[in-house]
């Protein structure tokens, strides 16, 4: 079983920068793909960046590339999500989760390819 926390959310205003953290427990998540994904009001969750399980690739969606920047701590069972510039449509509940495949080659953008999530953080941007 793994359990995944987000925190690092806020209320803030266009162009300002947060940081997000997934605190993984349970077993560790150093072997997998991580990602991080949105829900806005209204909508459905939408990926927003992946993260290899070394650490030595990532993905974003269009969105938010050149914006936000995935990393991750394996020692310390970390994910992270910079975000930077933000945008009042980057406003949702960010969630983080892991990929279902031990080692996985491929950088994996859908939900249903992600098995562990956690409760979510808001994130507000206010114009």
């Amino acid at each position: 079983q793994v359990q995944l926390v987000e925190s690092g959310g806020g209320l803030v205003q266009a162009g300002d920068s947060l940081r997000l953290s997934c605190a993984a427990s349970g077993r560790s998540v150093s072997g997998y793909t991580m990602g991080w994904f949105r829900q806005a009001p209204g909508k459905e969750r939408e990926f927003v960046a992946a993260i290899s399980w070394g650490g030595g690739s990532t993905y974003y969606a269009d969105s938010v590339k050149g914006r936000f920047t995935i990393s991750r701590d394996n020692v310390k069972n970390t994910v992270y999500l910079q975000m930077n510039s933000l945008k009042p449509e980057d406003t949702a509940v960010y969630y983080c989760a892991r990929e279902t495949t031990w080692r996985g080659v491929v950088l994996n953008t859908e939900r249903g390819r992600y098995d562990y999530w956690g409760q979510g953080t808001q994130v507000t941007v206010s114009s």
